[in-house]
Formats: structure tokens, sequence, C-alpha cells
């Protein structure tokens, strides 16, 4: 059965915005200046819902932010008259499908005072984004061969695997949710579409840290969520977790009774739920918060650790209190870290050299 479509506004405040500008700084900042500059951003931006990147690199600050119309246009004006920087330029301003920084109030680099690779990483996600228009096109072309020749291009020019996941797949699966929301794509060609992202993703390979590897002695469990049934967020985990070594078990329940019934028999170190990496989906918070609840009650000694993931959350990470879990995933990159360290404090063991 189709399921029921959320309520789409088409008012123009709810839009996202992007706009990406350079410019040019007075002085140069210190250290203390950059912290200080950051902070005052976070504080700023999360009072008016905006997310982005600054970068400080040879005295000049690049900056995109995104966000609500009308808060990027508050925003705007403070910039200008900013006496920090000079030659304002603006490089882009367009409405978005999807945010690429959703988890950060400002994600902030100093090129003067960080690694060439953590620079690279800042501009990785810029390009590898810039790509997710060809990767759409190709999408609801159902041209496979023309995905997985784009994501072997990518591997071959040096994209690492996590980041593929992160900036291509995952904001190209929410820019298809985006475009069944407002009716540019069919119920059908969203289904289609994840699912051959999800062939796509199983084709990039991670390579785990040292960090990673230390989760070997730990068991996952990754469910979608009771009924759901779009399934590339749990399958592009499946393959991460696998890589780094973890004992991987998946389910797809169609009840809670069901996904309990795994949990009691199999009783492992973790759970995840996930719910669709294309669909917001907020009309389930009460129904996945029920689910938890009974997925608490048939972990033993209550020290299984609870993760939730989908667009949802990606979107706003503090609703994982909401719903009872002890972490949301915001990407699938980098998440057997996370639990892997959750397991380490609810057991209380120490953390291996």
């Amino acid at each position: 059965m189709p399921e029921q479509r959320e309520s789409v506004t088409t008012n123009p405040a709810d839009w996202t915005s992007s706009l990406s500008y350079q410019s040019r700084a007075t002085s140069k900042p210190t250290a203390a200046d950059m912290r200080e500059l950051s902070w005052k951003a976070r504080e700023r931006n999360r009072a008016l819902g905006v997310t982005g990147l600054l970068l400080y690199d040879k005295g000049r600050f690049f900056q995109t932010l995104e966000g609500p119309v009308e808060s990027l246009t508050t925003l705007w004006q403070s910039i200008r008259s900013d006496t920090r920087h000079t030659d304002i330029e603006i490089l882009s301003e367009h409405i978005i499908p999807a945010r690429l920084f959703g988890s950060w109030d400002l994600l902030s680099y100093d090129a003067e005072a960080i690694s060439a690779e953590a620079a690279r990483r800042a501009r990785a996600a810029h390009a590898l984004t810039r790509q997710v228009p060809d990767m759409i096109k190709l999408v609801l072309d159902g041209d496979d061969i023309g995905i997985n020749s784009l994501i072997a291009t990518l591997a071959e020019k040096g994209w690492d695997g996590d980041s593929i996941v992160t900036s291509l797949i995952e904001p190209t699966a929410r820019a298809l949710g985006d475009a069944w929301l407002s009716d540019d794509c069919s119920e059908f060609d969203l289904t289609i579409g994840l699912s051959m992202l999800q062939l796509a993703g199983h084709a990039v390979r991670h390579t785990p840290t040292p960090q990673e590897l230390r989760g070997r002695k730990y068991s996952i469990l990754l469910a979608t969520a009771p009924g759901e049934p779009h399934a590339l967020g749990t399958s592009l985990l499946a393959d991460l977790f696998t890589d780094a070594g973890w004992q991987v078990d998946m389910a797809f329940p169609d009840s809670d009774q069901a996904l309990v019934n795994q949990l009691a028999s199999q009783q492992p170190d973790a759970l995840d739920i996930g719910l669709s990496d294309a669909v917001p989906r907020r009309d389930t918070i009460a129904k996945l918060r029920e689910t938890i609840g009974k997925s608490r009650f048939a972990a033993a000694d209550q020290l299984t650790v609870i993760s939730v993931g989908g667009r949802l959350f990606a979107d706003a990470a503090a609703t994982a209190r909401n719903v009872g879990a002890d972490i949301a995933r915001e990407t699938a990159a980098g998440s057997s870290i996370r639990i892997a360290e959750l397991i380490r404090q609810k057991r209380q063991e120490p953390r291996s050299g």
C-alpha cells in the first residue's frame, strides 16, 4: 500500500537557501580571534536555524551558509557590515534540495592552523556535492552503468568511501525525497532510485581505522523501522560495519513484536533502527518512541545501545532524545566509532590503546 505522503508547504519562508561568498581579511586573525569568531557565529546561527562552513586561508575568508531565506537575509546584512573583512564577493546564491552542513551550526577551518588533510576534506565536501545533480539525473534515468562509472571515477581520483557516502549518496537520497514530495518524480521513481543508490553503495569500500578495529568484538542488529519500505541507510551501515569487523545481522520487521523477538533472541551489543534517508517522516516520532521503548524491554540488562538514523535525524540530531535513543546517526560514515564508544561507556570498559 502506498504510504501517506506528508503535507508539503510552498511558502518561500520554508525553503532552504544557500549562500557562498569570499572576502579579504582586514587584518590577520589570531587563533584566539578565530575561536571567538566561530563561537559567536555558532550562537547566532543556532538562533537563526542556519548551518554552514567557514574557511580562513592566506588572508581570505570563504563561507557557505544555508538555512531559511529570511534568516540568511538577516545574517547577510550583518556579514556585509562586519569590519573584519572587505572585498566581499558572492560566489553563489540558490535554493538547495538538502543541507550539506546539517549537523553543524558552523563548521570552522583555519587552513593556516590545521593540517592540509583537514583542509582537503573541507573542500572535498563541496566537490562531491556538486556531483549530486548529475547523480540524480543518472538515478532517474535508471542508468546504473553511469552511476557505477561516476562512483568508480571518484574513487580513482582518491575520494574515500566515507566521503562518497556522506557528500554524494546520502545527499542524493535526500534530494530524491524532496523531488517526490514536490511531485517532480513518482513514488515508483523514488523507490527504484533508492534501490539503485543502495546497490551503488555496495561498491563503496570503507577502510577501517585502528579505532574502529577495536569494535571487532561487538555485534549490532541493523533494522529498518517496522514497516519502513526504504532500506538505503541500513544497507550502507551493513557494509560499513562489516568492513570495520563487527558481527552484523539485519532485520526488516513488519511489526514491533517481530523486531522485539529478533532482539531478544540475538541480544546484540547495539541496535540501529533506520527510517528513510529520503523522506523526513516527522509523523513517525510517537510510533518510533514506542518501538524503542519495547526494544529496551527486550534488551538484556538494558545495556544494548540504541541508535536511530534517517533523514529526520540528519536534519535534527537532537530528535534522538525525543524518541529515547542513545544516539542519532547524522550520516552512516563514522557510526561504528561513535556506537562502539557508547558501548564501552555503558559497560564501563577501559579504552584499549
